[in-house]
């Protein structure tokens, strides 16, 4: 055997081999980051609004659409991919599902659910500010991170609360600027609840605070309790602006108005807000290099994550279970029953809810609360849930929040016109769409039915009917007050009982009375108080202390919706269609507002045409 030529070929051999081990070796150490580069990932929950279980206290149901015991698995699953994380959360937690409950209590469960998630950030929204400010710092000194709110100062200029938080992530010096919505200052004017303190323009203030991290900062981040469009027209009450104003933001997460926005930049501003109820959580990647001695953003991504298949985590679960068995057993307590028939009778075109389109005994009934309790001669309130509905029987404390969903809605009394009530009812009345011809049934105007509060606004306290073969602005006729009779004149002077957060929508820039004032003369709040003066409250008082438990119900037609014909045989065809699934009501593409066009004959037509 040749040893020689042998021992070459295996020195070759392996010369080979280590040469192509040192490549790949290369190839793979290439591939793999940096010590000098660093991931930071945000994750960003918003408007989560009491959502601590998945659980809706007003049906007493399981609901897993979304939860902050949801949210934890997601966010445990992240943390173990890039434990570099900064939990923030962008306000309206306390408020909603019947977690308010727990306000003045010793613990609150959506803050006992937040340090157990280990959040950094909690951002002030509009309702943390639904209670007063004595409420609102006992539930916010519970928090074991920092709360934020920028944009609010004390009279003495002090700020209410801190504008920045700098937090360190893999080395990456994180600056953290929070602000709340200047509109809260309309949103509670009519209240005590910003006694002392003065908001501030959020831009102005994002500014200054950006001034104040000058050095200290590698990255500033926004957590903002703004939606990406202005609010009621009014500059600077977005993030839109207020990523043009401020482009020093690497990254927005925004909030309130309940929209899924996965990504948009604006500005180079990074913008992601994560929807509503816990339904979603935004995550913002963050990638930095070092260089000469710091670290620069080098690439940034974002997107929502829907929670709806997400399970439980079992810690969160166990230790929120007392707040939870807590609040179902507040939400079963019986306050009396109803007797002679449901409040709510079927519906007549299925799809089509009778609360939404005429006179129901539920509404009737909510109205009369109103006007015991206020004085009022006219009253209005919005049912927000086509399903709405008081069956013959028990009335639970849950019935009550179910039908009339407004957790902090309040009676307040202003002195107004007869000429201001019947444009605030025209505007109410624009809701619908007018009729065209062929048309069978009402239908929504696309961009009401969409609007992130219901504007199907009811009235009580008067008799009359709206008349959709007319324009908007032109609907309402018949206009009477019930306790008289007599038509209301332009010139009467009227007391009108109403929620004030709708009233300062009307007034505000391009609302329906925008730029008139009217006198307060009462407010159940001052009357009850913060809890009690709730509409939900009241009502249950006046079935137990006015009622005596029972409530008997009847037949109401205060007003109505004029213009299509109930009992022609199209409307009867048209019904029996929808219910055998051969036509279908035209709602947006997807999916979430529905009969934004009339039921035609053209659908009867083409119906009739798909079986021959």
């Amino acid at each position: 055997m040749d040893f020689k030529n042998k021992g070459k070929r295996c020195l070759l051999g392996c010369l080979a081999a280590a040469m192509s081990l040192s490549f790949t070796s290369a190839v793979a150490f290439a591939a793999v980051p940096s010590a000098d580069t660093v991931s930071v990932t945000i994750l960003g929950t918003s408007d989560v609004h009491g959502r601590f279980m998945p659980w809706d206290y007003a049906t007493d149901t399981e609901d897993r659409s979304g939860s902050l015991t949801q949210i934890g698995t997601a966010i445990r699953e992240i943390r173990q991919e890039n434990p570099n994380v900064i939990l923030v959360d962008a306000g309206d937690a306390i408020q909603d599902n019947s977690v308010e409950q727990f306000n003045t209590a010793k613990h609150q469960p959506m803050v006992v659910a937040m340090n157990a998630m280990g959040y950094d950030i909690w951002e002030m929204g509009n309702h943390e500010f639904n209670f007063g400010l004595d409420v609102l710092r006992h539930v916010t000194q519970q928090f074991k991170g920092q709360v934020l709110c920028g944009n609010v100062y004390w009279e003495n200029g002090h700020r209410f609360m801190p504008a920045v938080k700098v937090i360190t992530k893999g080395g990456v010096r994180v600056g953290i600027i929070g602000m709340d919505t200047p509109m809260i200052a309309e949103f509670e004017k009519d209240s005590d609840h910003l006694k002392g303190v003065v908001v501030k323009d959020p831009v102005t203030e994002t500014k200054q605070a950006i001034a104040e991290l000058q050095g200290k900062a590698d990255v500033i981040i926004g957590v903002m309790h703004m939606g990406v469009p202005n609010e009621n027209e009014r500059p600077d009450t977005g993030v839109t602006d207020l990523a043009n104003a401020c482009p020093e933001l690497a990254a927005i997460v925004a909030g309130h108005m309940h929209q899924n926005v996965s990504d948009k930049t604006v500005n180079g501003v990074l913008i992601s807000e994560p929807y509503k109820y816990g339904r979603a959580l935004t995550r913002i990647d963050l990638t930095f290099q070092k260089k000469d001695g710091r670290y620069v953003l080098t690439d940034k991504t974002a997107k929502t994550i829907p929670m709806a298949k997400y399970a439980d985590d079992a810690a969160l679960v166990k230790k929120l279970a007392p707040y939870h068995e807590q609040a179902r057993k507040a939400a079963n307590e019986v306050i009396g029953e109803a007797v002679g028939m449901n409040m709510v009778p079927p519906d007549s075109m299925p799809g089509i809810s009778e609360v939404q389109i005429g006179d129901t005994p539920l509404t009737h009934f909510l109205q009369e609360v109103q006007l015991y309790y206020s004085g009022a001669d006219v009253t209005s309130l919005i049912i927000s849930r086509d399903n709405a509905q008081q069956l013959v029987g028990p009335i639970r404390r849950k019935d009550i929040a179910f039908n009339y969903q407004y957790t902090g809605g309040e009676t307040t009394v202003y002195q107004v016109t007869g000429r201001d009530l019947k444009d605030y009812m025209e505007w109410a009345a624009a809701y619908f769409d007018q009729k065209q011809p062929g048309d069978i049934a009402p239908s929504y105007n696309p961009v009401r039915r969409a609007s992130k509060y219901s504007t199907n606004d009811m009235f009580g306290g008067v008799t009359y009917t709206v008349d959709l073969t007319k324009p908007a602005g032109a609907r309402i006729t018949d206009l009477r007050l019930k306790k008289t009779g007599k038509t209301i004149a332009d010139s009467d002077v009227l007391k009108l009982g109403m929620n004030a957060y709708r009233m300062n929508q009307l007034v505000a820039k391009g609302g329906a009375l925008e730029g008139r004032h009217f006198p307060q003369v009462w407010t159940s709040l001052e009357a009850f108080g913060e809890t009690d003066g709730t509409i939900r409250n009241m009502t249950a008082r006046y079935i137990r202390e006015v009622k005596k438990g029972k409530v008997d119900v009847q037949p109401v037609d205060d007003w109505h919706v004029t213009g299509f014909d109930w009992d022609s045989a199209d409307y009867k065809k048209a019904a029996e269609l929808l219910k055998a699934g051969k036509i279908s009501l035209h709602n947006s593409a997807d999916g979430k507002y529905t009969n934004i066009a009339s039921i035609n004959q053209k659908d009867i037509e083409n119906a009739d045409s798909s079986l021959k």
